[in-house]
């Protein structure tokens, strides 16, 4: 067995038994992010069945998934970096998900490029729940306001995603998206990553994005 299904199947047996524990019966998908790794080491998951893999630059994605995208349709790709508008062209034609719309401008700009290709792609708001400066996202006091423009130009808005400020523990800021995802009306969630994987599968993540955990460090 190749490091990296290994590697995934003890991810989700760590998840499987706190949530039997906590007597939790949905699982969250893992998004196996896969950015700046060659795809090499992502064919072992595909071959194993894996289908949701997450990339955060829109040019190394074209690269390495145009092609495989097109023999497995099944495949979902999740941007989950910071989307510039100038790459929003390319980003709607080769994504299924966007995890991180957090202005109007950007917003108009994935709804604009949809419409063009007859393409509805799922949509995520990235909140920056701990008020970071120098980190993307929407304050959590705008959230209300964006999430009812999107509704109103038509994007399939399905949750909200975080990344929680490093170095602290993410339990709290879980519970407080959580919330925030419920008062919404949504019913996705995209939060925890290879360091707090298991408190964002207690606070109902729907989508982990795990890279390191699954791939090994990137050089």
């Amino acid at each position: 067995m190749h490091s990296t299904v290994k590697n995934l199947l003890d991810i989700e047996n760590k998840i499987k038994g706190l949530l039997s524990e906590l007597k939790i019966d949905s699982k969250p998908k893992i998004i196996a992010v896969s950015k700046t790794f060659k795809i090499e080491k992502i064919l072992p998951l595909i071959d194993n069945g894996h289908l949701d893999f997450g990339e955060n630059k829109v040019q190394e994605a074209v690269e390495k998934w145009t092609d495989i995208k097109k023999k497995n349709f099944a495949i979902k790709l999740h941007m989950i970096g910071k989307l510039q508008t100038n790459k929003v062209k390319p980003a709607v034609k080769l994504f299924d998900f966007i995890h991180s719309v957090d202005s109007e401008k950007l917003a108009k700009k994935i709804a604009d490029e949809q419409k063009k290709i007859n393409k509805k792609i799922k949509i995520f708001l990235q909140v920056n729940i701990g008020d970071e400066n120098q980190k993307s996202g929407i304050n959590k006091n705008e959230l209300g306001q964006l999430a009812s423009y999107c509704n109103k130009i038509g994007l399939d808005l399905v949750g909200l995603m975080c990344i929680p400020p490093v170095d602290t523990d993410s339990s709290g800021y879980f519970e407080e998206m959580k919330k925030l995802n419920d008062n919404l009306g949504f019913n996705q969630l995209s939060m925890g990553m290879s360091s707090d994987y298991l408190a964002a599968a207690k606070n109902s993540s729907t989508y982990i994005r795990i890279g390191s955990s699954i791939f090994g460090q990137r050089s």
